[in-house]
C-alpha cells in the first residue's frame, strides 16, 4: 500500500478535458435536458459555458468521491489479503495463536 502511496505523491487533479466529440455529446445532453426537463431552450454558447463551470466547480467533488470510493474499495482488498495470509499463519509458541 506504502508503495501505490509513494507513485500517487505529487499528483493533483487537473482541469477536466474533453475530446471535442466528448464536449459534443455533453453539450446536447445538456440541450436536452433543458428543454425535456425545464421547458427551457439553451443556445449552444449557454451550454457551453454551463458544461465548463460544471466542469470546473461541481467536477471536483465528484472527482473526490470517486477517490474515496476508490480507496475503500482498495482498502477492503488490503484487508482481505491481510486475513487470508493470517489464516495461512502456522501456529507457534510466538504467534499468539
Amino acid at each position: 500500500m506504502l508503495y501505490i502511496i509513494f507513485l500517487l505523491e505529487g499528483l493533483a487533479m487537473t482541469q477536466i478535458q474533453f475530446t471535442p466529440r466528448e464536449k459534443e455529446l455533453l453539450v446536447h445532453k445538456l440541450k436536452e435536458y433543458f428543454n425535456n426537463e425545464l421547458d427551457c431552450e439553451i443556445g449552444q454558447f449557454d451550454a457551453e459555458f454551463l458544461l465548463e463551470f460544471v466542469s470546473k466547480e461541481i467536477g471536483v467533488y465528484h472527482y473526490n468521491k470517486g477517490l474515496q470510493d476508490a480507496q475503500d474499495i482498495f482498502k477492503q482488498k488490503v484487508e482481505s489479503v491481510t486475513d487470508a495470509i493470517y489464516e495461512l499463519e502456522i501456529p507457534t509458541e510466538f504467534s499468539g495463536r
